[in-house]
This record gives structure tokens, sequence and C-alpha cells, in this order.
């Protein structure tokens, strides 16, 4: 077993791993540049990390866990969620990663959800019943669909290595590959309400739009966005619109 980590919770908790990376500047959300500089999107980064923490810490039925990387990154992460078990994510790759990171949890819970940190206004609803699902035996795979033709987050009680080999990540085709492979091989799935991630200076126009409506859906997100666009004045917000 893996140090600090429960044993008496590991029998009732689905794990729930926020895969993150370091928010350092050029290395998170980088095709938000120049839309922000690269320390601003590596700002808005770890806003993303924050609410996203805040989301998983309310989940009923779950462990909460932070998969990170790089293994330089463990205080920084102490720091963002000091409550959640720390996971170093292992494997060249998204696909290697996220298998890695269940078979890791999957042996110590009895099922593993691996969560996306770039879906800041994600209903948490989204989330509780991802982890419902797995918790109840029913499908053996659970996806969150993005509306680019990802997931935000892949859920089962067990590792299939089948659905992350060879995969064409960051693509349009990883939903669309993901279902087929789980179909051919008999697993029984079930899909979550799609969502938008945040990848592209559309993406944040959207986000902007969004938070202008309910910003309690990502507190942290909405404060930072809030004071970036007042610096900026005369202002009309990050994104110029088209």
């Amino acid at each position: 077993m893996t140090p600090g980590w429960p044993r008496e919770r590991a029998s009732q908790r689905v794990a729930v791993a926020i895969m993150a990376k370091w928010p350092r500047a050029g290395e998170v959300k980088t095709r938000l540049v120049p839309a922000l500089s690269a320390p601003e999107a590596a700002q808005l980064y770890e806003q993303f990390l924050l609410d996203k923490v805040a989301q998983v810490r309310g989940l009923r039925n779950a462990q909460p866990v932070v998969a990170f990387t790089p293994e330089s990154a463990r205080p920084v992460f102490e720091c963002i969620a000091p409550d959640f078990v720390l996971l170093r994510q292992r494997g060249d790759g998204l696909g290697r990663r996220l298998l890695n990171g269940i078979r890791d949890l999957s042996a110590e819970y009895p099922g593993a959800v691996m969560i996306d940190s770039d879906t800041p206004t994600l209903p948490v609803t989204f989330l509780q019943q991802a982890v419902d699902l797995v918790a109840s035996n029913g499908p053996n795979v659970v996806l969150g669909p993005t509306e680019d033709g990802g997931y935000y987050l892949i859920g089962m009680r067990q590792p299939y290595p089948g659905l992350f080999r060879s995969i064409p990540w960051s693509t349009e085709q990883v939903l669309r590959q993901t279902l087929q492979r789980a179909d051919r091989a008999g697993l029984t799935t079930a899909c979550l309400p799609p969502w938008f991630d945040v990848d592209t200076p559309d993406d944040l126009r959207r986000l902007e739009t969004a938070l202008a409506r309910s910003a309690a859906s990502a507190p942290n997100t909405a404060r930072f966005l809030a004071r970036l666009a007042s610096a900026r004045a005369p202002a009309r917000g990050l994104v110029e619109p088209r």
C-alpha cells in the first residue's frame, strides 16, 4: 500500500483523481497565449485547480486524490490540496498516465475516476453521478464527454488497458474510439452529459460569459478573471470579440 493511504477508507470510497500539472508559466494552457501572457495562463490554470479541488472535496463516498506531475511539484500540491491523497503520474503520454493511475488506485479502492483540470464550471452533480455509477457495480466504464470529442472524466472498477493504448489523444476521435473499443471488448458504458473544456481563446471567451451568469460555479476562476479584466482598461473582457 502507498504510504499515507488510509486502509479503512480504501474499502469504502471510490478514488477521484484530478489529473494535474505544475502550474508553471510556459508549460500549461499554452494555447491561451497570446490572448493571455504565459504567466497569466499559468495563474488561470492554478485557479482551475483550486476550483476542481473544491468540487472533488464535496463529493460523497469519494476519496479525493491529485494525480500530479512532475515529482518535484509535490510541495506545490501539498499546498493546493493539503487534505488530498497525492499520486505521482507515471508513464509517457496521457494514455499510459491514465492507465497507471487507474491501476494504482483500483488496487487500493473499489474503483477510480480520473478527471481533467480544464473544466472549472463542470457541475458537481456530474462528478457525483460518476462516483455513484462506479460504486454501484453498474456499467464497466463511465465517460464524461467534452464537446470537442474528448472526455473530461473516465471511471472504472478495474483497469482496461485496451481503452488507453494508441488512442489519438487531443483529437476529436478520442471519445469515439474509446467507446468503440469498449464495445468490441464487451464492456458496458455510461456517458454523462457533455461539457466544454478551456483550451483556446474561444473557450476562454465562453468561460467569461458563463461566469458572468454564475460566478459560484468556479469562484476562484471568476475572481481571477475579474481582476485580470479590471486591470486591462478599458475593460471589454480578456479576449476581443471576433
